[in-house]
């Protein structure tokens, strides 16, 4: 039987084997899986397109019912790929809420937490890589 989960495994055209991978990669792999995009304004600070979403973030849903909504990350379910926001919640027949679960595509992060030092680290390590970058580029012309 074929193992069911290969690091070696680089993309496939097909949808079937891209979801098969998703749904069988371990929760390390998932985890990278679930970033999302960051606003325009964060765009520019930061010099990155998308960062891995992590619980006290704060998002705008940009695609469903509550589209355009923000609120804080406040729980995060790395097995489904899913997220939940802080006073977004469906009220159920019998009136008790349930909180909504939102994939990482969906929605924009407005604000990053920055309170785990590693989360720092990565974002002067990519910072410091654009400016090493544009100093290569400068001396070539």
């Amino acid at each position: 039987m074929k193992r069911k989960f290969s690091n070696s495994w680089k993309a496939s055209v097909q949808p079937r084997k891209q979801r098969k991978y998703i749904a069988n990669a371990p929760l390390n792999k998932k985890q990278k899986f679930m970033s999302s995009s960051l606003s325009t304004v964060l765009r520019k600070k930061y010099a990155r397109r998308s960062f891995p979403i992590r619980v006290g973030d704060s998002v705008k849903i940009m695609r469903g019912e509550f589209k355009g909504k923000t609120g804080k990350v406040s729980n995060k379910n790395v097995s489904k790929g899913k997220i939940t926001v802080e006073g977004i919640q469906n009220t159920k027949k019998d009136g008790t809420k349930i909180n909504v679960l939102f994939d990482t595509s969906n929605v924009q992060i407005n604000e990053l937490n920055l309170d785990d030092k590693k989360r720092l680290e990565a974002i002067n390590r990519t910072q410091n890589k654009k400016a090493e970058a544009i100093k290569k580029s400068q001396e070539k012309k």
